[in-house]
């Protein structure tokens, strides 16, 4: 076992305990390739809302999966989102979050999340996967 994932602690009788805590994965550097739903994150909102909605959509997607807040958008991914107008979003989307170092000095972040639109549009059938650098 990793001992750097143990700590130790006291128990209600005194007696030392140890417990097995997870790793903080949060500061690794990492690209993932994800489906996004936007018709259901979509839903209900007016024609002349629906493609800025859906980048802010994308936005919140990365933040959580990667927990960054910091999220910027590929070119490629704005213009696949706004190909066919304000009103017409593609349904799903395949794209790529890489998680990176932040090289500024004045950054607040030391980590930010970098979104594009993935080469493979095929949805079906397919997963999370871990893109290899």
């Amino acid at each position: 076992m990793d001992q750097s994932l143990r700590r130790r602690f006291q128990g209600s009788a005194g007696q030392t305990l140890v417990k097995m805590v997870k790793k903080d994965h949060s500061k690794d550097v990492v690209t993932r390739e994800y489906t996004i739903n936007l018709h259901k994150r979509l839903n209900s909102t007016s024609f002349k809302k629906r493609a800025p909605k859906a980048i802010k959509e994308i936005k919140k997607f990365a933040a959580k999966h990667m927990k960054t807040k910091d999220v910027r958008i590929d070119v490629k991914l704005n213009k696949a989102v706004w190909a066919k107008g304000i009103k017409k979003v593609p349904t799903k989307l395949r794209i790529q979050i890489s998680r990176r170092r932040n090289d500024d000095e004045d950054a607040q972040e030391d980590m930010y999340s970098y979104v594009t639109y993935s080469d493979d549009q095929s949805t079906k059938g397919k997963g999370t996967a871990i893109v290899e650098a």
